[in-house]
């Protein structure tokens, strides 16, 4: 098993999220497998802001058992590993192909795609797509039988269940002490029109509402709305509104924040699955298209993630989602979806249990690599 190479193209196109999800796949190849990892990436700014100890200045270097390469032009020349995946289409250099035609053996080579809940990606998932005349095979996130999963490694779900009987008040007093009976909200998103409305509804809250708000694209929106400029680390209280500026968070910190706090507001694509094993309930803003084709990819996730959930509550969280991405009556749905969060958390309990069952994506893409080759890792 450890004897398996792994190489791992990405390109960072929006903002955290691509080298997010490459970041977590590449660690969770190396730590729970085995495997050489190798992890090729264009931005190493981006990626430095995810985990910290990544230098800058550096062509190669190792980080947690990785083997991290700064990929610009002309590329390094690289003898191909036994599995090569290009993350999100991103076009491999050509030299690389071309190291690829010159060895011929049982390499599996992967696009791995963007995760959805469309049902077309249920007739794509593992098809083969001939390229530069070698094979090539699709590779499809998912959230059903028939797709391959999702992210989840094992030691942060072990991690989180660890976390679940401690006091995750105390993780949150690093910033700002949590008040008796407050409702505690983490807030990540996209820059949205309706943060303004929000904020003003979480001042006039008969609750106290805690927000801890990460930097990123909404600070100069909340600025704004809350009159203020701003800035990391800081804390303002109005009315019931207590909200605290966290500086940028590392996946591992990001993932308690997220089991600390009572919702969980995310974005894109790894803070979104990240708050789906968090098992809490989640408000998710997708990235928006400008053909808004994100209308239809939120549709079908949210088809999926409330089949189960009771009626009534599966159609206040879908209001206040549509609300949150198509500037609908926050205030309306925000005052629906307040008692029903003690539902929606059961409800996200039982989905992630749902993910688990279904395997994630790792251990899936493993699978998969192991029914094309034929040195075989053994389960």
């Amino acid at each position: 098993m450890s004897n398996s190479r792994w190489d791992i193209f990405c390109r960072v196109v929006d903002n955290y999220g691509d080298i997010g999800v490459c970041w977590r796949l590449a660690r969770q190849l190396h730590a729970e497998y085995g495997f050489t990892v190798r992890l090729m990436v264009d931005d190493l700014a981006s990626f430095q802001r995810i985990q910290s100890d990544i230098a800058l200045d550096q062509c190669q270097q190792q980080c947690s058992g990785v083997e991290v390469l700064h990929w610009r032009e002309p590329a390094i020349e690289l003898e191909p590993s036994d599995v090569v995946i290009e993350a999100f289409a991103c076009d491999l250099p050509a030299s690389y192909i071309a190291a690829m035609k010159a060895m011929p053996s049982d390499r599996v080579w992967l696009n791995l795609e963007y995760l959805s809940g469309e049902d077309w990606v249920l007739g794509c998932h593992g098809l083969p797509s001939p390229a530069q005349g070698l094979p090539k095979f699709f590779f499809f996130p998912g959230f059903v039988d028939g797709t391959g999963g999702v992210l989840g490694e094992l030691v942060q779900r072990v991690a989180r269940a660890a976390w679940l009987v401690a006091d995750a008040d105390a993780y949150l007093a690093q910033w700002q002490r949590p008040q008796a009976d407050s409702l505690k909200i983490s807030l990540f998103a996209y820059a949205n029109s309706g943060l303004a409305e929000l904020l003003q509804l979480w001042q006039s809250s008969s609750t106290p509402v805690q927000v801890f708000m990460p930097e990123g694209l909404l600070l100069p929106l909340a600025s704004a709305a809350l009159g203020q400029d701003l800035c990391v680390g800081q804390t303002i209280a109005l009315g019931s509104l207590t909200l605290t500026v966290l500086p940028m968070q590392s996946q591992d910190d990001y993932d308690r924040l997220l089991w600390s706090c009572d919702l969980n507001f995310v974005r894109g694509e790894d803070s979104f699955v990240r708050a789906q094993w968090a098992g809490l309930p989640m408000v998710w803003h997708i990235y928006p298209q400008d053909d808004d084709a994100h209308r239809v990819k939120l549709a079908a996730f949210l088809m999926h993630y409330l089949a189960t959930c009771p009626r009534e509550v599966a159609l206040v969280l879908n209001e206040f989602w549509l609300a949150w991405n198509h500037a609908g009556d926050l205030q309306a749905a925000w005052h629906k979806l307040l008692p029903a969060l003690p539902s929606l958390r059961e409800h996200a309990q039982g989905w992630a249990e749902q993910l688990l069952r279904r395997g994630d994506l790792a251990t899936n893409l493993v699978k998969f690599v192991n029914s094309k080759v034929k040195y075989g890792v053994k389960f």
